[in-house]
Formats: C-alpha cells, structure tokens, sequence
C-alpha cells in the first residue's frame, strides 16, 4: 500500500485537540455556574427511608444511589455491588414489594415507599423466609454474593405470579446473574417456595 496515500478523517492529534477544547470550555461554563454544592445547600439532603418496617434518617448527597444509602450509610450490607450498572441484579432489593435495582435507584426516590432488603425478610422471630430456607434445602449457592439479590427477585417472581413454569421462572429471573451458575438449583428453590408462599 502507498504509505504516501492518507485517508480521510480526522487524526488522533486532530481528536485529542479538539476534547482539549471541549473540556476548556466545559470547565469555563461550570466556573459561570453555581455547583451542585452551592445550590443544594452542600449537596445533601436531609431524608427518611422506611427500610424493613423501621424509619431511618439519613443525610446523604443527593446523588446517592440507594444501594450506597442502604450500604455506607445504614450498614445493610446484605444488597451487594457487583457491576454498579444494572446488568447483574446482585443489588436487587424490594420497593414496596417490587424488584428494584439498588444501584440505579437514587435514595430520595425511595422516600416514603416501603423498602426491604435481605436482612428484612425473615419473620420477627428469626424464622427465615420460605424462599431463604429453600435456597438452603437446594444449596442454590455457591459463593453466595449473588444470593441475596437472587433471593429478593425470586420472592417477586412468585409474588408476580411468574412462577408456573421452569421457563417462566427462568425467564424472569434472568436479570440475575450467578457466576458460579447455580441456576437449576435456584429454579427448584422457587418452586419449592412457591407452594408454601401465600401470594395475594
């Protein structure tokens, strides 16, 4: 190929000298503009979250996901982190007994609706929830960091009445994934709750 022969379209020094130019100008109109910060009084808010039946009040920014509210602010530490993008459902929590993912949920959207978590489901008197003692009776886990969000949605998928079929059920808890690929043990978990689960 002639090496003398360019094509057409930008260069990389071309491209790099042109985001230079973006980010001085983007820099200067923040400079023109009160931050977050100054507007919001500091960023933060002053709210309360109904979790597991209790009120909690909390100061957070207002930018705060509800997973970090639940996890660096509560000590929930049961809803994990996995992708932080909600692609994995490891952060799946219930808002007001729909499957919600924590992570793409802000905390000030969560304000007066009821929330639960993995350390809210068992009874008041320890009694573990029939879909947590199925998940032990089919040791459908493994390293268990996907359990709890797996937990949670699986309560949903029955409650939705998304649970007649090993491929109603797989196709509704899609949205969590399980690296050490438990799944078939998951799906005879839930079919084993499912019986025993009063939905309605």
């Amino acid at each position: 190929m002639d090496q003398s022969v360019k094509t057409a379209g930008p260069s990389r020094r071309g491209l790099f000298g042109a985001a230079a130019g973006l980010a001085a100008s983007s820099a200067a109109g923040v400079a023109a503009q009160p931050s977050l910060s100054t507007a919001q009084g500091g960023g933060h808010v002053d709210m309360r979250l109904n979790v597991n039946g209790k009120d909690r009040a909390l100061s957070v920014d207002v930018r705060t996901s509800l997973l970090d509210a639940l996890r660096e602010h509560l000590d929930l530490t049961g809803s994990k982190k996995g992708c932080d993008q909600g692609q994995c459902g490891a952060c799946t929590v219930l808002i007001d007994e729909a499957r919600v993912l924590a992570c793409l949920t802000l905390a000030v959207a969560a304000q007066g609706r009821r929330i639960t978590t993995i350390e809210g489901l068992a009874g008041p008197d320890g009694a573990l929830h029939p879909m947590q003692q199925a998940f032990i009776d089919h040791d459908a886990f493994q390293c268990g960091y996907c359990t709890p969000g797996q937990i949670l949605s699986a309560v949903a998928c029955v409650a939705e009445g998304h649970a007649t079929t090993d491929a109603d059920i797989q196709d509704h808890m899609s949205g969590n994934l399980c690296r050490c690929g438990a799944y078939p043990k998951i799906v005879l978990a839930i079919k084993q709750a499912r019986g025993q689960m009063r939905v309605g």
